[in-house]
């Protein structure tokens, strides 16, 4: 009989260390989260597939470069002048790559699930913009980079995605699952900057 497989999570076995890390660091929470479903959407911005999409997942495409916005199930970020990652933390891959593939079609668009293809961190508190900050050429401060903003950059030496979330220190960072553990592993040894003297 043929032993069943599951998936585990491309940061479980950095779970417990990023927890302690949060335990220890004052000011700082940073949680893999669960995976989520992800499609790869192209579409002409300013056609009626947009208009189609925005009618289908009840909030319009994102137009303006890097910003993103919610949907009732998720995100759409801004990847390009035609081109979107939408996220849904409620439907299964293949169904919201279908639901959307057959949206967009009709318009020339395209939907590929790449829900396979990043992992997510939760980075927040006081001291996140600042950790954040040692590995990261663009400007993370509030004003420059408020609630909405979304970027493609790099964080040490892996790429990543970043949104800014809510109106505080609050950010999400999507990154490849092969280079997840590289990333926390940088976060883990950047945050020993914050973690108290000991006596």
């Amino acid at each position: 009989m043929a032993e069943t497989l599951y998936p585990a999570h491309p940061l479980q076995a950095w779970k417990a260390a990023l927890a302690e890390l949060t335990w220890a660091v004052d000011g700082l929470m940073v949680k893999p989260e669960e995976p989520v479903a992800a499609v790869d959407l192209r579409v002409d911005a300013a056609g009626p597939g947009a208009a189609a999409v925005a009618r289908a997942l009840g909030s319009a495409l994102p137009v303006e470069p890097n910003t993103w916005t919610h949907t009732t199930e998720g995100q759409i970020i801004w990847l390009g002048p035609d081109e979107w990652l939408v996220t849904s933390k409620n439907a299964r891959p293949h169904e919201l790559e279908d639901s959307l593939g057959r949206v967009v079609s009709a318009h020339g668009g395209a939907a590929a699930d790449v829900s396979a293809q990043r992992t997510t961190i939760r980075l927040s508190g006081g001291r996140a913009r600042e950790l954040l900050s040692f590995g990261c050429s663009i400007d993370l401060r509030s004003s420059a980079f408020p609630n909405g903003s979304s970027a493609q950059t790099s964080i040490g030496q892996t790429g990543a995605l970043i949104l800014a979330l809510g109106s505080g220190d609050d950010f999400r960072l999507f990154v490849r699952p092969s280079f997840a553990g590289y990333l926390a592993d940088w976060l883990l040894d950047t945050a020993q900057e914050f973690r108290p003297a000991q006596q």
